[in-house]
């Protein structure tokens, strides 16, 4: 089989790329520029493109499959002369359902928890010995990538993203998996570039649970009115469960899952993660796992990169970490980080850095979401704004629509750094929320400055 990825550099589509080699493909690939870790992971495997760009002439009658990533254009000229030669052209969500047509597979969707979930997930059944092909949206501790396809394995796991799948293909990504274990964790919008109303953003999880398989199951969060609404109205012909938070109490700042007379200690914790362990809990069953087993499985489970990832610690302050960037996913993790150490100050920091955050119309949705943090810093770039195109927003308007005596804001990339760099963390937690980096910040040197070995 000979394939061959435009726009082959992103996050999905480089593991994308890795995972066919793995399974015996010949693989090629395109880009205008790739950064590491794509560019190191794929010139390791003989996969870099020896030049940035897109050259038409790589497109020949002999290739069997194209995989088109969504960083690509409409007018993409590698694209175009694939179209020309009307080779078969798949966004990545197709091919992912292509290879795992006849496995059985499980989609984990939701605007909220669906990388945790599906890692937890993953998770248990590596613990459990079971070989699953996957695809997830984070790197996860115990796996080399992030998309694995295999000749023998019978399930396949994956991450339900509801963004759009290819610049000729506007349906959701979603949609296109058609699971017979799907799962929805909650709804909450996002994507106003794309979905530019809630009601239509609500739609795409109707339609999702539509697309599961006759006498499929959909698991949901019962705490969300519209999401129950859209359980009552799915088809009669799959089981549906709902889920909430697992029973649990905190001692000396660790979580413990409560079960019958047994009690297990977790390395994540909060609301939203004690929610995520009960829906994998319950897909794990529907896969045929005991509850013995995936306790004994959830205890080593220490999270996704950058979902809550706890960078460094000392006796008294922690770093963490967190891909936060929508409302009710900053509501979540600064409630959580304070809820776990209550005795412990709480510098939350966020970066305006998606379409939706930095739309002055979406703006007024961040309201209160910060509450929990005793100082709430948000930052954006201005020139971010300029190169999504989007309209100049003012520091107060931002402080504004956040709301509470907590806020501060910065736009200036230098007074950012120097505010974080700075910080005294004497019984103080530090908490970095973002889909970016903060203009560049690295992470791992920060935490390191801000809690140094002891030597």
């Amino acid at each position: 089989m000979k394939v061959h990825l435009i726009a082959t550099g992103g996050a999905v589509m480089h593991n994308m790329a890795l995972a066919l080699h793995d399974k015996g493909y010949e693989v090629s690939g395109s880009d205008d520029e790739i950064f590491d870790p794509a560019k190191s992971r794929l010139e390791k495997q003989g996969l870099l493109p020896e030049k940035w760009g897109w050259f038409p002439d790589k497109i020949t009658s002999d290739i069997d499959i194209i995989i088109l990533g969504m960083h690509a254009r409409q007018d993409n000229p590698e694209l175009l002369r694939a179209q020309e030669l009307g080779l078969k052209i798949y966004s990545f969500p197709e091919y992912l359902y292509e290879n795992c047509k006849d496995k059985t597979r499980v989609v984990i969707g939701g605007s909220h928890g669906k990388t945790t979930t599906t890692s937890m997930v993953m998770h248990v059944l590596k613990f459990a010995g079971i070989d699953f092909d996957y695809m997830v949206g984070a790197q996860i501790e115990g796996f080399d990538r992030m998309v694995k396809l295999s000749h023998d394995a019978k399930i396949a796991i994956f991450e339900g993203d509801e963004y759009l799948s290819s610049p000729i293909d506007m349906r959701p990504k979603f949609h296109l998996y058609k699971p017979h274990i799907a799962s929805i964790s909650g709804i909450a919008w996002d994507h106003i570039n794309v979905f530019p109303t809630f009601g239509n953003y609500v739609e795409q999880f109707s339609i999702f649970a539509d697309q599961i398989e006759k006498d499929g199951t959909l698991i949901y969060y019962q705490n969300d009115e519209i999401l129950t609404a859209i359980a009552i109205e799915a088809r009669q012909d799959i089981l549906k469960i709902p889920y909430s938070a697992h029973p649990h109490h905190l001692e000396n700042g660790v979580s413990f899952l409560k079960d019958k007379n047994r009690e297990y200690p977790i390395q994540v914790f909060g609301t939203h993660n004690l929610e995520n362990i009960s829906c994998a809990k319950f897909i794990c069953q529907q896969l045929g796992l005991s509850e013995e087993v995936f306790y004994q499985a959830i205890t080593h489970f220490s999270g996704a990169a950058k979902r809550l990832q706890l960078l460094k610690k000392n006796s008294h302050s922690q770093v963490f970490l967190d891909f936060a960037h929508s409302p009710s996913k900053l509501k979540a993790t600064t409630s959580a980080v304070k809820e776990q150490f209550p005795n412990r100050i709480l510098v939350a920091c966020m970066e305006l850095h998606t379409f939706s955050s930095l739309n002055s119309n979406f703006l007024e949705h961040y309201m209160g979401c910060m509450g929990k943090a005793d100082l709430a810093v948000v930052y954006f770039d201005k020139h971010t704004l300029q190169h999504k195109k989007l309209e100049e927003i003012t520091p107060e308007q931002v402080r504004h629509a956040f709301g509470g005596n907590n806020v501060e804001v910065m736009n200036d990339a230098q007074v950012f750094r120097d505010f974080v760099s700075n910080l005294k963390l004497n019984n103080t937690n530090l908490l970095l929320m973002s889909s970016g980096n903060f203009s560049g910040i690295d992470f791992i040197e920060l935490a390191n400055h801000l809690i140094p070995d002891l030597v």
